[in-house]
């Protein structure tokens, strides 16, 4: 039998999990050194999650680790305390956050208010900001 790959690439498959692997311990050693403010989520906090996990805006792979939390496979006490880090269905659900974390972390490192970034992911419906009009008709002006 042979192998369907060759060498050059075995070893570029390889390399890339190698990289992969590298880039998670990274950044298991970053997290392991945040200090929290508080200790912990709020019953508040978790049901906020729960509602954006199960809401139309959430990733695929948010609301599939939202229906297992629902039918009782685990609890997002489970998923924020790390408990369930190694489970597959969580890493995919954290995985599909990571592009917009990673924005989220550049502002806050821009010295954006953290304020201002949160409200950026999850910006208001309607424009209730301003006078101008949302759509444009003829008599708008």
């Amino acid at each position: 039998m042979t192998f369907p790959y060759d060498r050059a690439r075995l070893e570029a498959l390889v390399a890339e999990v190698d990289k992969r692997m590298s880039d998670a311990e990274r950044v298991s050693r970053e997290a392991a050194g945040v200090q929290l403010r508080t200790k912990g989520l709020s019953e508040a906090d978790y049901a906020e999650i729960s509602r954006y996990a199960s809401g139309p805006g959430a990733p695929r792979e948010l609301r599939d680790l939202a229906r297992r939390v629902e039918a009782g496979e685990l609890t997002w006490q489970d998923v924020a305390s790390g408990e369930r880090a190694g489970d597959e269905g969580v890493q995919r659900a954290l995985q599909a956050g990571v592009p917009e974390l990673q924005r989220a972390y550049r502002a806050l490192q821009e010295g954006h208010d953290p304020e201002d970034v949160a409200a950026a992911g999850n910006p208001r419906r309607g424009r209730d900001d301003d006078d101008e009009p949302g759509q444009f008709t003829e008599d708008a002006w």
